[in-house]
């Protein structure tokens, strides 16, 4: 049963049970159909300040992925298979098909939009456009790997670290590690509000949720990296907007627009004055440049 969600004024809640997964959904609005896929640490919640604009255009739906948020929390599997971002991917399929939609445009924060590229891989026909926030490609990010960006991003080489070493240790302070997780990679005082935080602890002191984040960076190094090998030639068709922060680590290290011109066949996008979490820091911005996108590549 629908029931109104806490985190974002005007949308529900509801349970969609995919074939991997039992997938919690907040969704309002009304139009074209537009998927909103959160990253690490957050959940849907992280949508807050920006979703019920996006509401006013489109049919929003921002679910928790599998592992994150209020989600079902299946186990690994052999490779960290059940997290790997084609399982992920398929989740969001079946959901919105449950709901209704066979084609959508998506849009994905850090880990979120690391299954939103798979999907547009595996599914190019559901994908109508695509936007991507604060990254380069996980094999490119990988492929490119130097001490600056390990220093900076230390987390995707401990959380791969065998079971149980990464959710032993942060489980003996969740709220010290959550905490200096977030203040390191967002730029903008107080963009994450305290009820954001306490909802991202809420979930965080789980320790299904926990071992699961670890378990989706185990799959990003490694089965992802194999998905990805074989899908190198591939690329996407339908128009991408990449939106990153340029006080963070992800505009400082890279060339964003070019690790995407090698994925994607329409790329564009720009650098917002922020760090990683553009729909925290600077949702005016954000909600600017996302419905500029939408609106001039409509495909529906």
């Amino acid at each position: 049963m629908s029931r109104p969600d806490p985190m974002i004024p005007g949308f529900t809640l509801d349970d969609i049970e995919a074939s991997g997964a039992r997938i919690r959904v907040a969704r309002g609005g009304a139009g074209p159909p537009l998927l909103l896929l959160h990253g690490h640490p957050q959940n849907h919640a992280t949508w807050c300040k920006v979703a019920p604009q996006l509401a006013e255009s489109y049919s929003v739906i921002a679910p928790d992925l599998r592992g994150y948020g209020d989600s079902g929390k299946p186990p690994g599997g052999a490779d960290h298979i059940n997290y790997s971002k084609r399982a992920m991917a398929h989740d969001m399929i079946e959901v919105m098909s449950n709901l209704g939609f066979a084609r959508f445009a998506v849009i994905g924060h850090d880990r979120g939009g690391r299954v939103a590229h798979r999907m547009a891989l595996d599914h190019p026909d559901a994908i109508s456009q695509i936007a991507v926030m604060d990254i380069v490609p996980t094999a490119t990010a990988y492929a490119r790997t130097d001490m600056e960006f390990a220093r900076r991003y230390f987390w995707w080489f401990f959380f791969i670290q065998p079971y149980d070493l990464p959710e032993r240790l942060i489980g003996a302070d969740p709220e010290y590690f959550l905490r200096k997780h977030i203040e390191g990679q967002v730029k903008t005082p107080g963009a994450t509000t305290e009820a954001m935080f306490q909802d991202y602890l809420r979930c965080y002191k789980d320790p299904a949720t926990r071992h699961a984040i670890c378990e989706d960076y185990r799959a990003a190094a490694t089965i992802d990296l194999v998905h990805d090998a074989k899908d190198s030639h591939v690329r996407i068709a339908v128009s991408l907007l990449a939106l990153w922060g340029a006080q963070g680590t992800v505009g400082a290290l890279y060339d964003v627009l070019e690790t995407w011109r090698e994925k994607a066949l329409d790329v564009r996008g720009t650098a917002l004055d922020c760090g990683h979490s553009p729909q925290e820091e600077r949702p005016k911005e954000f909600l600017a440049e996302v419905s500029a996108f939408l609106a001039q590549t409509a495909a529906f």
